[in-house]
């Protein structure tokens, strides 16, 4: 792999350029003046409106001639680009310098900074956001890069003069070139560890092999760097027998482990706690959001602005202008009553916790979960019944029927696919409300026909979805 960046860098081109990583490095790159350029298979929102408002050219489709007919200085190389991309081995041929994305972004933006990683299975997006955030408010000025559009910043980036740069870390293999985890080459100074589960079955065999890689990023870390840890978590607390540097723990409700989030009570504001370090009360604070889940991805977030020299009362002042992330618990409108929100989720942890959030959100309204299970890891059997489990949360639920196309894994062939039909016939034998259907306008068609005034509809897929929760605020809206 070439290494080696031009002293002159005034021109570079990603390939696959769409990805929410590759996205927000292209518009921090452009932000600094330089050349942007890139491809990719297909735009999406928001990457496509945010790379468009950057004035950022994009070429739809892979071409060698992307790269050769007008050389840039650096390619990047997203690591949804496979080893047969007829763009990637032009530049391989050409001889051009190549980076992958986190290498990339590691020396073009993070090498002289202060690393601060959020990692996990869940929760790496949203904390970020919120740890980013925090910092900004508390007159840090930090860098960030989110693996989504921060509201706050207006986008997925934000570039600071502080000496703090916070990006998620994801564990997910960095190129076909380097297979990886990305949140290695991002070298931590401090690191949030908010989860370990299993995922990403097409690039991991077992939780173990998950827990390896995590375990390696524990051990790298410096002898004088931090590590903040969600140590309810036992697959957490597995993870870090190696850890050289110090561990700050953080957890909701009573508990052993340091940062403590207690007395949680839910509003039209968020969600209010008390923050108790060591048994000592040290502030109190609101976060904008609902759920369990997200009152420890705020404590997290506290507890590492703590961790950095920010006041806990500060820090908690700050979570109360938080503006969120698109598609995360995003209200996208109301129709005819029917509230309709867009959400990211697609683990079944993630699916459980966002239902339960809208519970508390929302205690005396019927719950509708749309479900999309469109990953390389939900379209298979693996989580059949942990989808069950986590959809018994919703009042009704339609899961949508994926056809059963070639799944990509490096884990070996995939022959059991998840049966969206038994899982909606699995819950009505629960006495839930739940169909199966195909296509996003059966979907549509299916909830403009039954939804009722007070409904709240939750959107959950981490694509697209054929854009169903706006074809159906559209349906309901004629429908007046």
């Amino acid at each position: 792999m070439s290494t080696t960046i031009p002293e002159k860098l005034s021109h570079v081109h990603l390939v696959a350029i769409a990805g929410t990583g590759m996205g927000a490095l292209a518009g921090l790159l452009h932000a600094r003046g330089l050349r942007v350029t890139g491809s990719d298979r297909a735009l999406y929102p928001p990457m496509s409106e945010a790379l468009a408002g950057w004035g950022i050219p994009v070429a739809i489709g892979f071409d060698p001639q992307n790269v050769l007919a007008d050389r840039p200085d650096l390619v990047v190389i997203g690591n949804a680009v496979r080893a047969d991309n007829p763009e990637a081995q032009a530049v391989f041929d050409a001889g051009l310098p190549y980076l992958s994305f986190p290498d990339a972004l590691y020396r073009l933006a993070m090498a002289d900074r202060h690393s601060v990683v959020v990692a996990g299975t869940h929760g790496k997006t949203t904390t970020t956001a919120l740890l980013g955030s925090l910092l900004v408010r508390a007159g840090r000025d930090p860098s960030v890069l989110v693996g989504g559009v921060a509201l706050d910043f207006d986008g997925p980036f934000r570039e600071g003069r502080g000496p703090h740069f916070v990006v998620e870390g994801d564990e997910y293999d960095t190129a076909f070139f380097d297979k990886t985890p990305k949140f290695w080459h991002y070298h931590p100074r401090t690191l949030l560890l908010t989860s370990v589960e299993f995922d990403h079955a097409d690039i991991y065999r077992d939780l173990d092999h998950v827990k390896d890689v995590f375990r390696t990023l524990v051990r790298e870390m410096p002898a004088d760097g931090t590590i903040v840890a969600a140590l309810d978590d036992a697959d957490v607390c597995d993870v870090l027998g190696g850890a050289r540097c110090k561990v700050i723990g953080y957890g909701v409700d009573d508990g052993e482990h340091g940062f403590r989030a207690l007395d949680l009570e839910a509003g039209p504001q968020g969600t209010r706690f008390r923050v108790v370090r060591d048994e000592h009360d040290v502030a109190t604070a609101i976060v904008p959001m609902y759920g369990r889940h997200n009152v420890a991805n705020a404590l997290g977030a506290i507890a590492v602005a703590v961790a950095l020299g920010v006041p806990a009362q500060e820090a908690a002042d700050a979570l109360a202008g938080f503006r969120g992330v698109r598609r995360r618990q995003e209200v996208r409108g109301t129709e005819r009553g029917v509230t309709v929100l867009d959400d990211f989720a697609h683990h079944p942890t993630a699916v459980r916790e966002t239902i339960a959030a809208m519970r508390m959100r929302y205690p005396d309204r019927r719950i509708v979960a749309v479900l999309e299970p469109r990953s390389n890891t939900s379209r298979r059997a693996l989580f059949q019944h942990d989808f069950i489990d986590a959809l018994l949360g919703a009042d009704r639920s339609v899961v949508a029927i994926v056809p059963h196309e070639p799944i990509y894994s490096a884990t070996g062939e995939v022959t059991q696919y998840l049966d969206a039909e038994r899982i909606a016939a699995s819950l009505r034998e629960a006495d839930r409300d739940a169909v199966a259907l195909e296509g996003a306008d059966a979907i549509v068609d299916h909830l403009a026909a039954t939804s009722v005034s007070g409904d709240v509809v939750l959107v959950m897929s981490n694509g697209d979805f054929g854009g169903v929760w706006g074809k159906l605020l559209a349906k309901l809206r004629e429908a007046r």
